[in-house]
Formats: C-alpha cells, structure tokens, sequence
C-alpha cells in the first residue's frame, strides 16, 4: 500500500489550497472503507483533520468545519481535501491515512503566512 500526498505549498491568510492523495495498492473496499487526513506541526502532536467512509459519511474536526472539504473519487483511488480561509495555525504538515491499512502518506508542507 502506498498513498503518495501532493498539493502543499504556501498561501496567505485566507488563501486556499487542494491536497491530493492517491493510493495505490489498496482494494476498492479498503479505499472506501475510510481515507482520513491528519496534520503536523512543528513541536505538536499528529491531529485528526477529517476523514471520508463508506457512504461517504465525512467528519471534521472542530477546527475545520466550515474551511475544509474532504472528498474521494474512487475510480482514481484518490482522496482530495480542499482548504480554503486558510489561516497561520493551520501551518502544518498534512497526511493522508487509509484506516484500513494503517498506512501513511509521505505528508505535504502546508504554510499559511500573514
């Protein structure tokens, strides 16, 4: 299983941004099951972003309810997370994760200046 994240970079202060996480390897089902995002910054513990499962079902974390968009295309095995009203805290390295699988992306650099 492999999940390769892209689509970091730096923005300003309500700028947005849209990561792309596309795995390979893994069974429809798997995929389906449940694709998360998780983020990291510097000296701060890993931290639940969102996540998408079966249905489509999505959850956000406080801290991105209303910004952040979590989606997935299944045919291209891909999971997407559009953020947008970026603001300085949410500085961080983002990974995506495959629950099923209990595998991690690389992580992306996300920077939000003011």
């Amino acid at each position: 299983v492999q999940l390769q994240a892209s689509g970091g970079g730096s923005v300003q202060v309500g700028g947005s941004l849209r990561l792309s996480c596309a795995a390979s390897g893994v069974i429809l089902s798997a995929f389906t099951s449940n694709m998360g995002w998780y983020r990291q910054a510097p000296g701060k513990e890993r931290e639940f972003v969102a996540d998408i499962r079966d249905s489509g079902v999505t959850n956000y974390a406080d801290f991105v309810k209303g910004r952040f968009t979590i989606s997935r295309d299944n045919v291209k095995r891909r999971v997407y997370l559009q953020m947008n009203g970026l603001k300085p805290e949410d500085t961080a390295v983002y990974y995506c994760r495959s629950t099923v699988y209990d595998a991690w992306g690389q992580g992306t650099q996300v920077t939000v200046s003011s």
